[in-house]
């Protein structure tokens, strides 16, 4: 509800750093709660889709490209215009598992050791573009590892079921 709050405009308008309000291939861009946009060592923002279908990457095909390009190009820019942080200076990424099931992009400043942040959970925004302009079903096809924390439900599913 947190996200749709945001996204309907009823919660955190203030905070909205960026948006394209195209329904399809437009987005949201907020300052992460965890930074205090005070310092740009931790800048950290979230870019939410407006579409809500979109739950996570492996909901993404060819068609998502536009979406995902605006995502990657506005927010680069809004970034740089609001902070003085270049491109070049951020770490974009997508997680999976995600927190929560609808589609959102992180950034962060590229030092800042963000949690999830590392390759077992974070999906270069750049390679996600990259792999569906190949192939469009890559994430439906593709065997994707990821970490779980000891104490998730999710892993103790998978000990339940034999896969671990």
């Amino acid at each position: 509800q947190w996200v749709y709050n945001i996204l309907e405009k009823k919660a955190e308008a203030d905070r909205i750093i960026h948006e394209n309000p195209d329904p399809c291939n437009g987005f949201v861009l907020v300052p992460d709660l965890k930074w205090n946009q005070n310092q740009l060592d931790d800048l950290y923002l979230i870019a939410l889709v407006h579409r809500r279908e979109v739950k996570s990457l492996r909901d993404l095909t060819a068609e998502h490209l536009p979406l995902l390009r605006n995502i990657w190009q506005e927010g680069k820019e809004a970034i740089t215009k609001r902070f003085g942080v270049p491109g070049s200076r951020l770490r974009i990424y997508l997680h999976y598992q995600p927190s929560y099931y609808h589609l959102h992009v992180h950034f962060t400043a590229l030092g800042y050791d963000a949690p999830g942040s590392s390759v077992e959970r974070a999906h270069l925004l750049a390679d996600v573009i990259d792999n569906l302009a190949l192939d469009s079903m890559y994430y439906q096809k593709r065997a994707l590892t990821f970490a779980l924390r000891a104490d998730e439900l999710l892993l103790k599913k998978f000990q339940e079921a034999g896969r671990v």
